[in-house]
Parts: C-alpha cells; sequence; structure tokens
C-alpha cells in the first residue's frame, strides 16, 4: 500500500468543472514532477465541495488548507510553497480560512459549521472514480451486513423506525412504500431511482451522483432485497454528463467485483441495475410519468392509485426513491434506526441537502439537520445578502413551492412547516431574493416554467396554468385590473384541486403564496401603474436628474439612440423610445440617471 505524506483535493463537480478544475489535474503533477514530489503527494479529483461560489476549490491535507477561486497561475504557488516548502498560502485561502494571524482548515470554514453530512458524507472526500476510495469509507459494508446478517423484514423495519421520508418532495414514510411493494404480490420487482432533478436552481441529486455514486448503487441493491426484486433503473437527465459518465463507471467497477451481478455476498441473491436517460422533461420527476418514460412511452401522468408500490415498472411492483433518499439508506443500516432518529425534528428526521442559490453570498450545496432555522441558513451558512441589500423572500421547492418571508425566517425547516407557510419541502432547491425582486415577476417566471413544462394531458394544468400566465403578464404590464387578481386567485385553487398530478396541483403555489404575502405588489402594479422593485420594464420610466453633468457617455451607449442633450448639458430621454435596457445607468459616472 502506498502512503502520501499529502493529499490534494481537487473538485470535479459540475461548477468547478465549468470554471476548468477538470485541468487541474494533470496540472498539478506536472508541477509535482519538476520537484519530484508525485510519490510524496496524491492527487484526487473528488466530487463537490459544497461552496460553489468560492470555485474552484482545492484543498490539500493533512492541514485543511481550503484555497478557493483557484486559477492556473496558482497551482504551481500552492505546489512550490505548499507542497514543497510546507507553508500555507494565506492569499489563496477562502476568506473565512482566515482569523487575523490564524489559519483555519475546511473544517472551521463558516460555511461548513453548521452543517451535518449524511447524504453528502462522501462529496468532496473521495475520488468517485474509484470504488476502492468509496469501499475505504464503509462503502458496501451496509450491504454485506444486510445479505449476510438480516432479513427482509428487519431491513424495512430498520428504515421504518428511523422516520427517513422521501426527500424528493413528497415526504411519503420511505420504509411504508417499501412494506407496500414488499407485500405486493408478483414475480418480479423492480426499484428505480428518480435522478431526474429538473427544478430551476436545483443541483443535490446530480452532485450526490457526481461525488458519491456507489451509494446509489448499494442502497439500491439494499432496497432490491428488502422488497424482493432483482432488477433496478436509474432515470437520470442526459443533461448531466459528468453524473452520468460517473455512474456508468461506477456501475462497471461494481459489476467487476461481483458487487452487482449474481450471487452477492456468497449468497442467493441477484441484482442489475441499468440507467435510463432522460431528455429533460420536469414532468417525469412525477413517478408514474417517469416509470412511463423507463418503459419507452410518453413522459406522462398516470392516474392514482394503482400506485407504483403495486403496479409500476411494466406492470410490477416498484419501489422509486430520489437519489438523496438512497444516500441515506447505508448509513442507517450501519449505524441503525436510533441515530438517525435522533437527528432532525419530532416529525421530519434525519438531515436535508439543499441547493442555496439567488441573492446571497454563498451559493452551492449545503445539508442540515432538520429543525434548523431558515436565518440560520441564509445568514449564517449562506452569509446573508450580497451588497448591503435587505432580505425580502426564500423560494423553497422550487416551481412547486412558495415564497417566505422576513417574518418567517425563525422557522424550523421541516416537511409540515414549510407547507404550513404556503411553500413546501420540494427537492431542496432554495432561492433567496431581495429588496430588488418583483414578486409579481418571480411568481411569473416559475408559472412560465411550468406552462413549458406541463405534458398537456389535463385540462386543468394544459389551459389553466397558460390562463393564469396571461394574467400574469397583463398584470405586469400595467394592464390588469383587481378583478384580474381575484379571477389569477380563484383559478389557482381550481388547477390545485383538479389537475391529474404534482406538477399541476402544485403549479399554482408561487402565485398563491407571492399573493398572500405581497398583494400590495400585485395591487401597485393594477392602481399605481408602477413597479415599486423596479423590475417589470412595462411601468418603469428611466429619467436623468439635474444632476447630470452633461459628459455624453450615456449618449454614447444608448443602442436605440433615446437620448438627446449637449456636451455639459442636460440631457434628457424619450420614453416612447426608450427600450429599458439600463446601459446607461451602468455607464453613468455620476449615478443621475434613475429608474421608477
Amino acid at each position: 500500500m502506498e502512503l502520501y505524506r499529502s493529499h490534494v483535493l481537487i473538485c470535479g463537480g459540475t461548477g468547478c468543472s465549468s470554471s476548468g478544475s477538470l485541468t487541474f489535474e494533470d496540472k498539478f503533477a506536472a508541477a509535482m514532477e519538476k520537484h519530484d514530489l508525485n510519490k510524496e503527494v496524491k492527487l484526487v479529483k473528488t466530487g463537490c465541495f459544497g461552496l460553489c461560489e468560492a470555485g474552484p476549490i482545492v484543498v490539500v491535507y493533512p492541514e485543511g488548507a481550503f484555497y478557493s477561486r483557484v486559477e492556473d497561475k496558482d497551482i504551481e504557488t500552492i505546489v512550490e510553497e505548499h507542497l514543497l516548502k510546507g507553508r500555507i498560502v494565506k492569499d489563496l485561502l477562502h476568506e473565512s480560512a482566515v482569523e487575523e494571524d490564524v489559519t483555519k482548515s475546511i473544517n472551521d470554514v463558516e460555511f461548513f459549521a453548521k452543517q451535518e453530512r449524511i447524504a453528502l458524507r462522501n462529496c468532496g472526500i473521495i475520488n468517485p472514480e474509484v470504488i476502492e476510495e468509496y469501499i475505504a469509507f464503509d462503502g458496501y459494508k451496509a450491504l454485506g451486513k444486510v445479505l449476510t446478517e438480516m432479513t427482509r423484514e428487519e431491513v424495512i423495519e430498520i428504515v421504518k423506525a428511523s422516520g427517513l421520508r422521501g426527500r424528493g418532495g413528497g415526504g411519503f414514510p420511505t420504509g411504508l412504500k417499501w412494506t407496500f411493494a414488499y407485500n405486493a404480490e408478483s414475480d418480479k420487482k423492480y426499484v428505480a431511482c428518480n435522478a431526474d432533478e429538473g427544478d430551476p436552481g436545483a443541483f443535490m441529486d446530480r452532485s450526490v451522483l457526481e461525488g458519491d455514486p456507489h451509494v446509489i448503487i448499494e442502497a439500491m441493491a439494499i432496497a432490491a432485497y428488502a422488497i424482493g426484486a432483482d432488477e433496478g433503473y436509474v432515470y437520470i437527465r442526459a443533461e448531466y454528463p459528468i453524473a452520468v459518465e460517473r455512474l456508468e463507471i461506477a456501475i462497471a467497477q461494481a459489476k467487476e467485483m461481483g458487487l452487482l451481478g449474481e450471487g452477492l455476498f456468497g449468497t442467493d441473491f441477484n441484482f442489475d441495475l441499468k440507467i435510463k436517460l432522460g431528455a429533460g422533461a420536469f414532468v417525469c420527476g412525477e413517478e408514474t410519468a417517469l416509470i412511463a418514460s423507463i418503459e419507452g412511452e410518453r413522459g406522462m401522468p398516470r392516474p392514482r392509485p394503482p400506485f407504483p408500490a403495486n403496479k409500476g415498472i411494466f406492470g410490477q411492483p416498484t419501489v422509486l426513491n430520489n437519489v438523496e433518499t438512497y444516500a441515506n439508506i447505508p448509513q442507517i443500516i450501519l449505524n441503525g434506526a436510533e441515530w438517525f432518529a435522533n437527528i432532525g425534528t419530532e416529525r421530519s428526521k434525519g438531515t436535508k441537502v439543499f441547493a442555496l442559490g439567488g441573492k446571497i453570498n454563498n451559493t452551492g450545496l449545503l445539508e442540515i439537520p432538520m429543525g434548523t432555522t431558515l436565518r440560520e441558513v441564509i445568514f449564517e451558512i449562506g452569509g446573508g445578502i450580497p451588497n448591503g441589500k435587505a432580505f425580502k423572500a426564500v423560494q423553497t421547492g422550487g416551481p412547486s413551492g412558495g415564497c417566505i418571508t422576513a417574518d418567517y425566517l425563525d422557522t424550523e425547516i421541516d416537511y409540515d412547516n414549510l407547507i404550513e407557510l404556503g411553500s413546501m419541502m420540494g427537492s431542496g432547491g432554495m432561492i433567496v431574493m431581495d429588496e430588488d425582486n418583483c414578486m409579481v415577476d418571480v411568481a411569473r417566471f416559475f408559472l412560465d416554467f411550468t406552462v413549458d413544462e406541463s405534458c398537456g394531458k389535463c385540462t386543468p394544468c394544459r389551459e389553466g396554468t397558460k390562463r393564469m400566465l396571461e394574467m400574469l403578464d397583463k398584470i405586469c404590464e400595467g394592464k390588469g385590473t383587481l378583478q384580474d387578481i381575484d379571477d389569477l386567485e380563484s383559478l389557482a385553487y381550481t388547477i390545485k384541486d383538479a389537475s391529474l398530478c404534482g406538477l399541476g396541483q402544485t403549479a399554482p403555489n408561487p402565485v398563491l403564496s407571492t399573493l398572500q404575502y405581497f398583494r400590495d405588489e400585485y395591487e401597485a402594479h393594477v392602481n399605481d401603474k408602477t413597479c415599486p422593485a423596479g423590475v417589470c420594464k412595462d411601468l418603469l420610466a428611466i429619467t436623468i436628474t439635474d444632476k447630470c453633468i452633461g459628459c455624453t457617455m450615456c449618449k454614447t451607449v444608448c443602442p436605440v439612440n433615446c437620448i438627446e442633450g449637449e456636451k455639459k448639458g442636460q440631457h434628457t430621454i424619450d420614453q416612447d423610445a426608450c427600450i429599458k435596457c439600463e446601459a446607461c445607468i451602468s455607464k453613468c459616472p455620476v449615478k443621475c440617471i434613475v429608474k421608477k
């Protein structure tokens, strides 16, 4: 076994990869070879560390030095100073990893301080393309324990006792779902993994598959043993090439090691796993639409009952959980139901992974115990709102969720609390908004998404969401009436009650929650023909104040030549010709151009 004095962990998740981190391994290796360090230092390409805002990220152990925003030119410096001379390069450390003259390790960085990682435990720690590294961190130990020491009933009971609820959005008790499939009588059963994460701003499941694909293979094998299945499908978007590639590598490695296939761990249990690529339809996140797509049909929801646990893939009993749900299973088996149940709240056990985005300093991926407050997530882990702006709302649950205001920042995050506030957990998207966001426009953005993604099967969703979007467009253009607001609300409740599947039933949530908490903004658009946040362009007027110095910079950048005025004289804007591009605002050196 090779021993190394240092390990250099390079983030290979989608975020850092898009900034060039996939080239770092070769560049580090070349720089290390110059100093004959290759036998002393090991390079490890990992999955996402979580703090995406600070990428590309490189962490050097044993010190745990957390280098952020690393560029090609920094690699030689890290090699020469840190790896060769043993001197941490403070100028390259993330700002929260330095406190006066004290250098803190990654474990002390504020972003990670309140997190507790179960589903993400290996992300940013192991090379996801090396099965031996997964095994070194107790990988496949839970599967071995299940197959050699536990009955199917015992496996299901421990999952039930843990209190694990589905992390895909519905929050249905996982153990109960497995019980239904176990009790269903059939000679053929399936397990499936929903990796069709399609919410705007959501990247939780994708990051788990990129950083720890073997945990999903192991968990699905455990689920298959528990219900009596011998075949499984991972349904994943073709839009996630890194996740797909690493999952393919992991499946091939597991088969080569005898961890997939026939006679696992010397027992009579057989399990095979296949990948099914999805074309990116949001509706295929709904379980019956996903199953239809696996079967080769158009991805459209089916009425329930029967539920998939009784009649799923090819009409056979099927357990379908999402990536994050499965990622908890091996640790529950190894540590016990009581361990997991002691984390979180009375009604929501364990942890939850969130993708934190929007108007927030620390965008990224985080995992927190259920019961952590929204304030802790946004202002401690997330680092607050950029540029001194005021917090306005946070959207949880993506297009299916709703907005939560500052009045509820001390709410403990769990399934039931978020629903009581008119939102939902969803798969874990969390988008923060500040004072510059128009809540009518936010509702329009999410509804526009669901209109595009509706499969069109049922009339309430197909036609109703279009009519809602038309009303929102009318209001944002200053052409709406108070009756439109009332009609919008009434139609929203009708669509919730009458739609066939979860997409239609939850599509009105962003509208209803913004109406509940920000009705005054809707009324301002209608009564005053103004957008209080200055977002809706049809209601904006961009004007030049008397502070104008006549520098002509605004006139120079205007793409439609609607600004008039002589040099050193007052300038004016032709409101009829102005397209509200705001190029003049960004160029004005004295900030005398305003929108209102």
